[in-house]
């Protein structure tokens, strides 16, 4: 059983909506805009490569074709006039890859030779390679493009080294940080928008969980009265083993969920009592073998009185076997050791502590010491080792409190570890009433 981690006002309610809301829009906005940032970007980089490509297309002339072959004529000054403010080389390959011209604008001499030794495949017609780099802050492209001849024959390579200008990588990095913004922007504007809509039902939600909590807790309570109607002792030993079982929980470092599963179950350990008979449940005198056989079987009982209750199924492990030794004698199962469950193995201290230092019908209350003595002599065998430890050291606070303290205050002390493992401040007063 899993308590109810309710907020334990409205405003922390508001407070943790708008924490997780705002978490989740900014992974949410870092992920649209992460996303927006790698599309935008390929985007861009695709006009630019392809912006290349047609530029290099262009110098598929006849020029290019009579440098190739080797014809005579004016093709070298041609392909030179062909250079742009756009291009600031160009490169053109026999069909063996030789280098047969090459021809620059004026730029610094580390960009030319970075370009010139970029390794690259040489394409099949009528493919094309293209690569981007960066020199010195400079961003270029480079394009190459095989030739064919009229008859179809490889006529050998051009190559195109593009110089992307400031205005141009400008342009591209306001393109991309306006889409980044842009994603982000909108994931928070959704989130502005989803917050009063998610308060409202995240607020219903409470209010339907707090009135299943009165609920819940109402029945705990009625399952109580029940048991002190048939046993006037019963009620008062609910709430001292209850508040015993918490506070010995809690300095063993019990986790809260096993925690809040022990309160259910101290406070109905004795549930199946219901269904003993008067004259055993009530004897005043010890019981005999065949009685106290009869007396076992309310361990049972209690399992089938609370089957069937989600919210009690973590209170099952302390009815059923809050009777079990460390050393196997015990019932209903006879388990041993840690097979225990810990919340019954906790309880079964604080149990025999208290009866030993409360009047029973047939006995009358025993000292600290002689309780402590008593108990000294069932470590390792009634009771686990290592909680007894601890138990002693808590001990006499517990005694204290119990020679102490009237049913008000155990009810009082009990109504704020309910508060402090279930959350009941979000409840309606009245599931608070435990008096």
């Amino acid at each position: 059983m899993r308590t109810l981690a309710l907020p334990e006002t409205p405003r922390q309610l508001r407070r943790m909506l708008a924490r997780r809301l705002g978490i989740g829009a900014l992974l949410v906005g870092s992920l649209a805009g992460g996303l927006a940032y790698w599309v935008e970007s390929y985007r861009v980089e695709q006009r630019t490569l392809e912006r290349a490509i047609a530029g290099v297309r262009h110098f598929e002339s006849p020029a290019m074709q009579m440098t190739v072959s080797g014809e005579k004529g004016d093709g070298h000054s041609a392909i030179a006039q062909l250079l742009t403010d756009e291009f600031v080389g160009i490169r053109v390959f026999a069909p063996n890859t030789e280098m047969v011209f090459d021809a620059w604008r004026p730029i610094p001499e580390a960009l030319k030779e970075i370009a010139r030794q970029q390794r690259h495949p040489w394409p099949t017609p009528p493919g094309s390679h293209s690569k981007r780099f960066s020199v010195a802050g400079e961003e270029l492209v480079q394009v190459i493009l095989p030739m064919s001849t009229n008859d179809g024959r490889l006529a050998g390579y051009v190559e195109g080294i593009t110089l992307v200008s400031r205005s141009a990588l400008h342009e591209r990095e306001q393109q991309i940080r306006g889409a980044v913004l842009t994603a982000s922007i909108s994931v928070f504007a959704a989130a502005l928008l989803l917050y009063p809509l998610m308060s409202g039902l995240l607020g219903q939600t409470v209010a339907l969980s707090s009135r299943l909590l009165e609920s819940n807790l109402s029945l705990l309570r009625s399952l109580g009265n029940a048991i002190a109607k048939r046993d006037a002792d019963t009620d008062a030993h609910n709430y001292r083993v209850t508040c015993y079982a918490v506070t010995l929980a809690e300095a063993l470092g019990v986790g809260k969920e096993t925690i809040a599963e022990l309160v259910l179950g101290a406070f109905l350990h004795d549930v199946g009592k219901i269904g003993i008979p008067d004259q055993i449940l009530l004897k005043p005198g010890r019981l005999t073998s065949e009685e106290f056989q009869v007396m076992k079987t309310h361990a049972m009982l209690g399992i089938e009185i609370v089957a069937g209750n989600p919210w009690l199924a973590g209170a099952e492990k302390t009815i059923r076997h809050h009777h079990e030794r460390f050393d196997g004698k015990g019932y209903p199962d006879g388990l041993i050791g840690e097979a225990i469950p810990l919340a019954a193995r906790i309880f079964a201290l604080v149990d025999v502590f208290d009866a030993l230092t409360s009047v029973r019908p047939y006995k009358p209350a025993l000292s600290l010491e002689e309780t402590l003595s008593i108990m000294e002599r069932e470590d390792d065998q009634h009771f686990d080792p290592k909680i007894h430890a601890v138990f002693r050291q808590v001990a006499p606070v517990l005694y204290a409190q119990g020679q102490s303290r009237d049913h008000a205050q155990w009810s009082q002390e009990l109504k704020a570890m309910l508060e402090r493992y279930f959350k009941m401040k979000t409840a309606p007063k009245g599931a608070a009433e435990f008096e």
